[in-house]
């Protein structure tokens, strides 16, 4: 009887286990395929739970008995947040498409006849070590390969090809901006749309996994924002020292800082573009050798403040993760979602846990991997 009643326990817990999983599938596949808009509300929702602070200051705002409606408070945070992306945007772009332009119209033969000195020294010290024949010329070599790797003529007609994805831009950007403003306008607008999808019996599941996700994604996300601009400061800031143009330091902040949020590759990448954007504008008073060592002393600099200083000031233990384990989430993101996973794999991985741990934490994996959330 005692094995009849047991049967039937692992019998009934096995079918649970079945029909939740199935759940799951269901519910990944309609949000696959509605991906855009499930994209859309999620953005949505980040950025009205980041904008919160400012919704509530203008919430208490009280002039004599005058006080903000809430669509009017929800206008004026959509509009301060438009206002501080139009800023950053109004600011930075001209700077960076001035470059690209510039980039675009050099001459590579000039640009390598302004390091004849070195260049002339590198090909002396290659010709001895490989035996090369005297007719050889570095330089021309070096024009001939990085013609056929970049061609430079295309560079602004690439540039103009992105007017193609104006239009969908334009539809993401006023969707976004919509579905911000009614989450800022009713409170809790988000959650209520969880909430209505829930069974009963999880409701304080929920609740505690939104909670914990909403204060982990502000941490997150606001961290992030001014890690990359301390960043972007600090390098400016050393280049600008050095006797670089203001152009030239900014321009190489800004890439320093947005390229730091992707995860160990990031800064490398980064590195890459400055040096070679710094050995390019920077020809005619500078080496290559001490544009090199100034560029990598700054980025090298800026790295240490940002690994010692402001990654444990910003995001103190939210992780909680082995770092060996974010490595291999790392991977896997970067290889399902390229450059685009690896920047949302920290964050995304950190909202898993917290729902394995409500939902889940009958099983042994998961109870190792959410034991310090």
């Amino acid at each position: 009887m005692d094995q009849s009643m047991n049967h039937r326990s692992d019998t009934n817990k096995l079918a649970r286990y079945i029909l939740v999983i199935a759940a799951v599938a269901v519910v990944l596949s309609l949000v696959w395929y509605f991906v855009d808009i499930v994209a859309y509300i999620l953005v949505a929702a980040v950025i009205a739970v980041m904008s919160q602070p400012i919704a509530d200051r203008l919430r208490r705002l009280r002039i004599r008995k005058f006080q903000l409606p809430t669509w009017a408070v929800a206008l004026l945070t959509v509009l301060i947040d438009w206002g501080v992306i139009v800023l950053f945007f109004g600011l930075f772009i001209p700077l960076i498409a001035g470059k690209v332009s510039q980039l675009a119209n050099i001459d590579l033969n000039i640009l390598i006849g302004s390091y004849e000195s070195e260049l002339a020294r590198l090909e002396a010290a290659v010709r001895d070590y490989f035996s090369i024949e005297s007719d050889w010329s570095l330089s021309s070599a070096l024009v001939g390969e990085l013609s056929t790797l970049v061609d430079w003529s295309q560079i602004n007609n690439i540039l103009s090809s992105t007017v193609s994805f104006v239009g969908s831009a334009v539809i993401a950007l006023f969707s976004v901006t919509f579905i911000t403003f009614y989450f800022l306008k009713e409170e809790g607008l988000f959650a209520k749309m969880i909430y209505a999808l829930t069974p009963n019996k999880y409701m304080d599941n929920i609740r505690r996994a939104l909670s914990s996700v909403t204060n982990l994604l502000t941490r997150y996300f606001v961290g992030i924002l001014c890690e990359s601009t301390l960043m972007m400061l600090i390098v400016s800031s050393i280049l600008l020292l050095f006797g670089f143009s203001a152009s030239d330091a900014f321009f190489s902040g800004i890439v320093v800082g947005v390229l730091n949020v992707i995860p160990y590759v990031g800064p490398w990448i980064g590195f890459a573009i400055c040096a070679i954007a710094s050995v390019t504008f920077t020809a005619a008073s500078w080496s290559v050798v001490a544009v090199l060592a100034i560029v990598a002393g700054a980025i090298a600099t800026a790295q240490m403040i940002d690994n010692f200083v402001l990654q444990p000031m910003l995001y103190s233990k939210q992780v909680n993760a082995h770092p060996l384990e974010i490595f291999i989430v790392i991977l896997i993101a970067g290889h399902v979602g390229g450059v685009l996973g690896m920047l949302l794999a920290i964050p995304s991985y950190n909202v898993i846990r917290v729902f394995a741990k409500e939902f889940l934490y009958n099983f042994k994996l998961v109870r190792e991997l959410t034991d310090n959330l």
